[in-house]
């Protein structure tokens, strides 16, 4: 069975404009591109014709405009997610939709989320207005999370923090993106985040945003005593374990977010452990068309088997059995 794990889906009553065949593109305050509004985000009828072209079983649903919302538009799009998979039966998965600093009120949330509408999972971003994921205010969020058995996903941050460097050439998107990601997965581990949750299941983006090019020198700076830093509270902390236990046993990495390169697939294999790798897309985004999507699947399969591991054999890490 092959499952998408990033899929995205906005319900039409979001949309502020009806953008037609054009895609309408919205501005963070520094200037630099934050997301795409296009009619294909709501046209689920050919999202599915897309599914059945690639031959892709299910999609797992994250709407970019539920991603650390208030309370009135979390539970309206989780409303939707629900309305979604009725209408497709066997087609698509929600994701819980809830701010993890909403308090008890968004806890509430999740809570129906998990037993009420069934949903395996929340999605959440890179950075939370300003914040980084390895702060302790989001510890009762993760405990949460962890209580209620949903897996969290974790998106790039829309609109990033500090996007000031990135004001020309598309690069918060290209690339910024990318960055918030590494930087989040890193936090998450030498924060201690999956020490103190030792039973929550993280889906980290976009193969945590390339980071096995990055490998080599981010262990070299595990190596406190050597850069130096031992004893600094902030720059010298470790994790229980070295960092390639959290890689190999902790985090869960899709295959979205390089607009279908299977080049971009093959050279994370080098670092990152094929059995904790899921399929993703990032339709309709940053793939937009039934034939990428279908060739990308192709592809994947010509890696053997760690493709076939990514399309279909690691699908329990994240889902039910």
């Amino acid at each position: 069975m092959i499952v998408d794990f990033q899929h995205h889906y906005t319900p039409r009553a979001l949309f502020k404009e009806d953008p037609g065949d054009k895609v309408i593109l919205r501005y963070d305050e520094n200037g630099a591109p934050s997301y795409s509004f296009h009619a294909l985000l709501h046209d689920l009828d050919e999202h599915v014709r897309m599914m059945d072209e690639a031959g892709i079983d299910a999609a797992v649903l994250s709407c970019a405009q539920g991603m650390c919302a208030e309370l009135d538009v979390s539970r309206f799009i989780n409303d939707k997610m629900k309305e979604a998979e009725k209408r497709y039966p066997g087609r698509f998965i929600g994701t819980a939709h809830a701010h993890p600093l909403g308090g008890k009120d968004a806890f509430r949330e999740m809570a129906r989320c998990a037993h009420e509408l069934g949903f395996p999972g929340i999605v959440i971003t890179s950075e939370i207005a300003g914040m980084w994921l390895d702060d302790r205010a989001l510890d009762p969020f993760w405990a949460e999370a962890e209580r209620l058995g949903l897996f969290v996903f974790v998106h790039p941050a829309l609109n990033l923090s500090y996007s000031k460097q990135f004001d020309a050439y598309d690069m918060a998107r290209s690339i910024g993106r990318e960055f918030s990601l590494v930087m989040a997965t890193v936090r998450l581990i030498n924060g201690g985040v999956l020490d103190r949750f030792p039973r929550l299941k993280i889906q980290m983006a976009h193969l945590s945003g390339g980071i096995a090019s990055l490998l080599g020198r981010v262990r070299s700076y595990q190596d406190k005593d050597f850069w130096g830093t031992r004893g600094n509270s902030r720059h010298g902390a470790l994790p229980d374990h070295d960092i390639d236990h959290y890689l190999a046993e902790r985090l869960v990495f899709d295959t979205a977010g390089f607009c279908g390169a299977i080049s971009s697939v093959r050279s994370s294999l080098v670092e990152l452990p094929s059995a904790r790798i899921v399929f993703g897309t990032d339709y309709p985004q940053e793939i937009r068309s039934r034939a990428m999507v279908r060739d990308f699947v192709a592809d994947l399969r010509t890696i053997g088997a760690d493709g076939g591991a990514i399309l279909s054999g690691n699908t329990g890490l994240l889902l039910p059995r």
